[in-house]
């Protein structure tokens, strides 16, 4: 006769481990915040750049990690708005500004990148932004004017935390939705690439920190529905999956 009472409740069988690598099928968020001459990522000059690579902890809960960032040299024939100087308060001529050209700043940032997706044995990375397709658009010019072949993110899908800070929070405005979360909001360093990436990266950990509980039992579901498989070799990602497509949304 077996002993059902709550000390005896027999062995337990631990939580599957959440990782980095099927947390957002398989692709690797980035946060990157873009400061530029203008709103034309074709005509306009990129001035500032900055990618915040997003980590996660034992407990499956992300948090902001390193930030890379850069002043970037207009590119030759770039147009430069005086509004979008008004706005950012950069001097893009000044003599001091430690400015790099774009396929430098790229280049560093992409190195930087690629070794965090192969670290959480991710396929690819995203891009997370406030008004992501903003940012993503600059990105995606600046890697055809500099001719990079390997491009880490994808071309097309994003994260966009004017969506989510928009749903969990009720805010869309990058300084409200940060101060309804709880952080802090520094307007005097708002508008510098690193400031705003870090704040975005912070309001995004958040905000899936909230649905984790969620994720965990979609995860369950993908698991009865057999999308998951856990062979060692490739870090939790099936390559027969639909993860294992780079160019899926």
């Amino acid at each position: 006769m077996s002993d059902s009472g709550p000390g005896n409740a027999g062995p337990q069988i631990p939580a599957p481990q959440v990782l980095m690598s099927r947390r957002f099928r398989g692709f690797l968020p980035v946060v990157v915040d873009v400061e530029t001459g203008g709103l034309n990522a074709a005509r306009d000059a990129l001035l500032e750049i900055a990618a915040v690579i997003i980590e996660m902890d034992a407990d499956g809960k992300l948090r902001r990690g390193e930030t890379h960032s850069y002043h970037v040299k207009p590119f030759e024939g770039a147009n430069i708005e005086a509004a979008s100087l008004a706005v950012t308060g950069i001097k893009p001529f000044h003599p001091l500004r430690p400015a790099i050209d774009e396929k430098d700043a790229l280049t560093r940032i992409f190195k930087e990148v690629r070794e965090a997706v192969r670290r959480n044995g991710c396929k690819r990375a995203v891009l997370v932004g406030h008004n992501a397709s903003f940012d993503l658009g600059f990105l995606n010019a600046a890697v055809t004017r500099a001719d990079i072949k390997r491009n880490p993110f994808h071309p097309f899908s994003s994260f966009d935390t004017v969506t989510l800070a928009g749903a969990a929070l009720g805010q869309t405005v990058l300084a409200k939705a940060s101060l309804a979360a709880g952080f802090g909001w520094d307007s005097s360093a708002a508008h510098a690439a690193a400031y705003d990436a870090e704040r975005t990266a912070d309001l995004f950990c958040q905000v899936c920190n909230f649905c984790l509980p969620s994720y965990l039992e979609a995860e369950t579901r993908a698991r009865q529905l057999g999308w998951i498989d856990e062979p060692a070799a490739t870090n939790g990602i099936d390559p027969t999956s639909p993860v294992a497509d780079e160019t899926s949304p």
